[in-house]
């Protein structure tokens, strides 16, 4: 989707709003209303004057009145009154089409209405493009003075007036925030008119914008204008489990699209029978544990009967129907006389025609064998035996590395044992020699004591 500004170059990306064709991204096209009249000829609208001007991306939008001698169209940016100063938006609808948007946003006939004043020129556009940029750092400031005055407030955006004499606060809270001093503060920091404005949860996130669960642009920021309550009990009509971080939105609350289907699941469960969630068979009590709404299922388990063990029953609407008003008369079936998962009534015989474009891949012999007994798990028992051997290898590696500490110690020990100052005419090897004797007779006498060395040197 894009803009009727959008007009296509020369080499195909767009001239107007730089976006290079990116206008589904929450651009141009928040909140717009689709013009069904373009190609239809319409009767003179001279006696109707006003038009609707969008500012910032549509994020705001109001009505003003479009003088004759200005006449501007749509998709051009005007510069239009406020209360004070002058603001610059786009125009984004004119004719009868103002007049249904009127009904809809249910503007009173008494409401009065500001003037288009001219057609911006370059001084106008460079202005709004220099408030645009400033939001953002104004936004870091403004947070962080809140928080210093320790206020229980979010600022969620900031909103600069064409001119940049004024700049609208939107911010949300739980409950009232007495931010007198805080506008203080503001007027002093930036210099600006302060606005304060508060909005919900839902309305930050439709200024924000983003991208939803489903992968598309937030309904709220692109076409969703009134925003109604969402309960739980929408989720557990249509069977979704009760889980707050999947059934929650941006903002935090509950998604706006559990309301869209709600009415056809509404509608379907009327011919659901009511309080059929045991029915008793002659086989024993079975529990229902699921509903398929569209298909019109229902699912039941037995409870203590050890020949259905793990076996899940559908039956039909009508059947279970049919066996709750037996047992209201006190009759019990032989058995449900329903239809196992694992029958071939849940597979689709019907045959949609497509096609195997991708076609199957023979690999070489050499890959084939590599493969070979790569069942489920087959990575994980080679990496367990890979481990296994490389700790006996490192169990062994520390054994002889043991080893070779200990005679290394044990060297450097007979080593400094060694007498400093040698007897003159003695030979040292003779006693060494005589020394290793002796450890060899210890070794094989074991239970006679070790011979003195004083007897082997008389």
């Amino acid at each position: 989707m894009s803009c009727a500004g959008c007009s296509s170059g020369t080499k195909g990306s767009p001239k107007g709003c730089g976006s290079k064709g990116g206008c589904s991204t929450g651009g141009c096209n928040r909140l717009n209303t689709f013009d069904w009249l373009a190609g239809v000829e319409q009767p003179s609208s001279d006696d109707f004057d006003l038009a609707e001007i969008s500012f910032k991306n549509g994020s705001r939008k109001f009505f003003f009145h479009n003088p004759p001698h200005i006449g501007a169209m749509k998709n051009d940016w005007v510069v239009v009154e406020s209360g004070a100063g002058y603001d610059v938006g786009k125009v984004s609808l004119t004719g009868e089409l103002v007049k249904l948007q009127l009904k809809k946003k249910k503007v009173k006939n008494n409401t009065v209405f500001h003037k288009i004043i001219r057609i911006a020129h370059e001084r106008d556009m460079e202005k709004l493009h220099e408030a645009r940029g400033m939001e953002q750092k104004t936004m870091e400031k403004a947070r962080v003075i809140s928080r210093m005055l320790d206020l229980e407030m979010k600022i969620g955006d900031v909103e600069y007036q064409g001119d940049k004499r004024k700049a609208t606060f939107y911010y949300t809270a739980e409950g009232r925030v007495d931010f007198r001093e805080l506008i203080r503060h503001y007027a002093k920091e930036f210099r600006v008119k302060i606005e304060m404005r508060q909005i919900g949860a839902r309305q930050e996130s439709a200024r924000i914008g983003g991208l939803g669960a489903c992968g598309r642009e937030l309904c709220c920021s692109t076409w969703l204008t009134n925003f109604k309550s969402v309960s739980t009990s929408a989720a557990r009509y249509q069977n979704l489990a009760i889980n707050q971080s999947k059934l929650s939105g941006q903002c935090g609350r509950l998604k706006c699209c559990l309301n869209y289907e709600l009415d056809t699941y509404m509608e379907v469960l009327k011919e659901f029978p009511k309080h059929a969630d045991i029915l008793k068979t002659e086989a024993g009590e079975a529990r229902l544990m699921k509903m398929d709404i569209f298909k019109r299922l229902m699912f039941y388990i037995y409870k203590n009967n050890k020949a259905t063990r793990g076996k899940i029953f559908a039956l039909d609407v009508n059947r279970v129907s049919e066996i709750l008003a037996m047992n209201k008369k006190g009759q019990k079936p032989e058995e449900l006389q329903g239809v196992t998962l694992n029958d071939e009534v849940f597979e689709e015989d019907t045959d949609l025609g497509f096609a195997d474009v991708t076609g199957q891949i023979e690999l070489p012999a050499d890959k084939r064998r590599k493969r070979k007994g790569r069942g489920r798990g087959g990575r994980n028992r080679d990496k367990t035996k890979s481990k296994g051997r490389t700790e006996r290898k490192s169990a062994t590696d520390k054994k002889a590395e043991a080893k070779k500490n200990s005679k290394t110690k044990s060297k450097a020990q007979g080593s400094k044992q060694k007498p400093s100052s040698p007897i003159k005419g003695k030979n040292t090897s003779s006693q060494s020699r005589k020394r290793s004797e002796n450890r060899n007779r210890n070794k094989n006498t074991k239970n006679k004591p070790p011979s003195n060395n004083n007897e082997n040197k008389k």
